[in-house]
């Protein structure tokens, strides 16, 4: 398994890290269990999850995620040689939302909880959160890195120039910097983080791991019509692209680039995002076994210049 270091940290992980949002909210227990076990047998051992998985499904209220994954460590016995990573600040409602200080410090705990585990060894900073004082957020994450309970931290959803002040004030001060960028960035959502936020990634050296790398399922190609979207969870995120003739020549390229290597659409889509600059690992989630399959062939997958040419002149 290939693996790359995150940002200035001392965590090596594999080129793919796993999704846990679908845990407890697409898939069951007893499947998050199946999947995570081979997942781990693979060596696919980083762990992406959120105390907000999965409060938009109905009956839920947050917390199902880490909640299956707690009970998969405690059943395995494979806490310490996994990387987990999780996020705070997105809205759990009762005023539980944000990045104070008083409430980093509520919601690890009950992240820790959840997972059955004394520390966190990714915490990030969900989203960005305005009416709080950068100083005021990575000093509640120094205090949790004093007692052990993170390692190191994460930004997500920041743009390239709050992310540049957070870095700035870390260096400043003396506080913990981020290690990570968590955006959105994949084959047909390139504008966004290669204008605002690579240049910030590449001068500050911090490792990108990228959310919605299969966007939302499209890249798999398992959607090319209407009809393939009806009645699936992610349908409304991928329909986008399939009125976009854009998506449809991403699909094009990725068809053929999957059939000259043998491979499918969504590990080629994997591998052109692992092959981009500053990247460490893109997420990927997996409902069942034969979509982890591509994720672990997506490991081993190196794509040629011309390959990885076809694909990003498909997708600019």
């Amino acid at each position: 398994m290939r693996k790359r270091v995150a940002g200035h940290s001392k965590l090596e992980v594999p080129v793919i890290m796993l999704g846990g949002n679908v845990f407890g909210w697409t898939v069951d227990e007893s499947e998050s269990f199946k999947l995570l076990d081979k997942a781990f047998d693979a060596g696919l051992n980083f762990i992406d999850t959120a105390d907000v998985y999965s409060r938009w499904a109905a009956g839920h209220t947050g917390g199902e995620s880490e909640t299956i994954i707690g009970k998969w460590f405690a059943r395995s016995g494979k806490r310490d040689r996994v990387v987990v990573a999780t996020k705070v600040g997105m809205d759990m409602g009762d005023g539980k939302i944000g990045l104070k200080p008083a409430y980093i410090q509520q919601a690890v705990e009950d992240s820790l909880r959840r997972l059955q585990t004394d520390r966190i060894d990714l915490y990030q900073s969900h989203k960005d959160d305005e009416s709080t004082l950068l100083e005021d957020t990575l000093g509640a994450y120094a205090r949790l890195i004093e007692q052990g309970k993170v390692r190191y931290i994460g930004a997500s959803n920041y743009t390239g120039a709050r992310l540049r002040q957070a870095l700035e004030i870390s260096k400043a001060n003396n506080l913990p910097a981020y290690q990570t960028l968590q955006p959105h960035y994949n084959l047909v959502e390139r504008q966004g983080y290669e204008s605002d936020l690579a240049p910030v990634v590449a001068e500050y050296g911090i490792g990108v791991i990228p959310y919605y790398a299969l966007a939302s399922g499209f890249l798999s190609g398992k959607y090319r019509t209407e009809a393939d979207l009806a009645g699936k969870a992610r349908g409304r995120g991928a329909g986008k692209y399939l009125n976009d003739p854009r998506g449809l020549a991403v699909l094009d390229a990725l068809d053929t680039v999957a059939q000259e290597y043998k491979s499918t659409p969504a590990a080629v889509a994997l591998a052109w995002l692992i092959a981009q600059p500053g990247i460490t690992a893109p997420i990927a989630s997996a409902t069942n076994s034969s979509q982890l399959d591509a994720l672990i062939a997506a490991t081993n997958l190196t794509l040629d210049t011309a390959s990885l040419q076809k694909l990003s002149d498909a997708s600019q």
